[in-house]
């Protein structure tokens, strides 16, 4: 997937004008990206918009005026695009008790090795994933992945790590998204999806959705 470039990145009060109508276009796309694993795994597959949407919102966040700053965004989240042939993903672990979630969070560093992605031959693609996300003793419960599907669409999204095992189906819009995705920027330069001129599609939300507007490498959660 090729990735962002500075020419597509609006200043911060140009994209203000626009924000309104470029979310609701990027909530509905990534509603067709999102998929739950078990009950509190959620996959969040990434693509030119959704970095794009990262970056300005980071921009708008922070008022950056900078050159240097705004291209050191646009660096750090193309790093969440999968190169050819791959999918870039955000693993996002949900789980809202604070006690239980530190727990979990400890227990699960192998968790990374075991989420994959199933082809229609049923083969799995395992994750690769940012080890900077995974410390001595405790798991970030935001990771960063990337599968080398060989520019296939997979059937499913699964974890077989021992107690938590689980495995979702990928329905035909989700995969006709990720075709979309892998296949190149073709469709979506025919649909014009630039903030000037986003459409407003309504958007579709799931539980667990939040804003990320901290870095890749370097967050907190």
């Amino acid at each position: 997937m090729k990735p962002v470039t500075r020419r597509e990145i609006l200043d911060f009060q140009t994209y203000d004008d626009a924000r309104a109508a470029f979310r609701q276009e990027v909530m509905a796309a990534k509603a067709l990206r999102r998929v739950g694993i078990g009950s509190c795994l959620t996959l969040l597959f990434e693509n030119r918009l959704t970095v794009r949407y990262q970056v300005q919102e980071m921009i708008r966040a922070e008022r950056m005026v900078r050159e240097r700053d705004i291209r050191h965004e646009i660096e750090t989240y193309n790093e969440l695009l999968g190169g050819p042939g791959e999918l870039g993903a955000t693993l996002l672990i949900e789980i809202e008790d604070p006690a239980e979630r530190d727990e979990k969070l400890g227990r699960w560093l192998a968790l990374p090795r075991h989420v994959y992605l199933r082809l229609e031959d049923g083969r799995k693609v395992r994750a690769k994933f940012d080890r900077r996300q995974v410390g001595k003793e405790s798991l970030s419960a935001v990771q960063y992945l990337k599968f080398d599907v060989g520019a296939e669409v997979p059937v499913t999204a699964g974890v077989d790590l021992p107690g938590i095992e689980a495995e979702t189906g990928l329905a035909n819009a989700q995969r006709a998204a990720l075709r979309e995705d892998l296949e190149g920027e073709g469709a979506a330069a025919r649909r014009g999806d630039a903030p000037r001129r986003a459409q407003g599609t309504a958007a579709t939300r799931r539980r667990g959705e939040r804003e990320r507007t901290e870095r890749p490498g370097r967050r907190k959660r």
